[in-house]
């Protein structure tokens, strides 16, 4: 497994300290990583923003700053939008996710992150499990002709569960679309972790971590003197401080035959704040546990 760290720690998005693509490779070098996932949006790797030169040049930095792993992270919805029928989302999507692809080439990577759909209430499951499916396809065989694979991430609502992400894969059929397979959310979704990492295992070549403590919520009706439970707020903290069972995760992926790359993101607020020296803390502790775990 290669620990790489993904540059939406460093982006100000939470209003956490925010570092240019090329300080962000630097510092990933000098904590200890051996390469970096790179945002594929302002304020990181846009593709409106790199041009042939650029890429060129950027590629350079991340040789000479001695690293060997480039995943780029996509933000793509394909079900977005679909209420306005006139407006060719999907095209537009997949036509950002082929310039991700491209980008990641130019780059040094071969590999892009890509999300499913979040569920839109104006169409039903089935036709936006087909939209998303069909996107996926058709964005996998145009990065197949650049030689990058897609790890599909269980973040959005469709595929999320571990048994259905499975199943959303083997509909794609594309030997380059691969599962970016995550622990906290089967964790979150309360299933045995183990097992959908054992069931996963074949298919990931991607995986990207953080660690979280359950806050519970409360909202205070005052016409009943008392408290209405609230879905808990998920509190990052440093690896091993949280409720996931990464060594079982770990364990399970890697008797599975998984040797990916795995990604050490902060894309929420911190314990103990944004500042860089906390944001270095926690990214220097990952690399300590993980050597530990494995």
């Amino acid at each position: 497994m290669t620990p790489i760290l993904f540059s939406v720690s460093y982006s100000g998005s939470w209003g956490q300290a925010r570092l240019s693509v090329e300080q962000f490779v630097d510092k990933a070098a000098e904590l200890g990583y051996q390469g970096v996932m790179l945002g594929g949006k302002r304020p990181h790797l846009s593709p409106l923003d790199w041009d042939a030169a650029a890429r060129a040049r950027l590629r350079r930095h991340i040789e000479m700053a001695g690293l060997h792993q480039v995943v780029v992270a996509g933000y793509n919805n394909f079900t977005a939008d679909l209420e306005h029928a006139e407006v060719p989302m999907r095209e537009i999507q997949v036509a950002y996710v082929t310039d991700l692809a491209r980008l990641a080439r130019d780059i040094g990577g071969d590999k892009v992150r890509v999300f499913t759909g979040y569920e839109n209430p104006s169409r039903g499951y089935l036709p936006q499990w087909n939209l998303v499916v069909e996107s996926l396809r058709e964005c996998a065989r145009k990065a197949a002709e650049l030689g990058v694979t897609l790890a599909v991430q269980n973040h959005h609502d469709l595929g999320a569960d571990y048994r259905s992400h499975k199943d959303l894969l083997e509909a794609v059929g594309e030997a380059n679309c691969r599962a970016g397979f995550d622990a906290w959310a089967p964790a979150l979704h309360g299933v045995d972790l183990n097992e959908a990492a054992r069931v996963m295992a074949p298919l990931t070549v991607h995986t990207t971590v953080a660690d979280y403590q359950s806050r519970p919520r409360f909202a205070y009706e005052p016409e009943a003197v008392n408290y209405r439970t609230e879905t808990p707020y998920s509190q990052a903290v440093p690896m091993g401080d949280g409720f996931l069972d990464y060594r079982g995760f770990f364990a399970s992926l890697q008797a599975g035959g998984f040797d990916g790359t795995v990604a050490y993101e902060m894309c929420s607020p911190l314990l103990g704040g944004g500042s860089e020296e906390n944001l270095d803390r926690h990214a220097r502790s990952f690399l300590a546990y993980l050597e530990e775990l494995v």
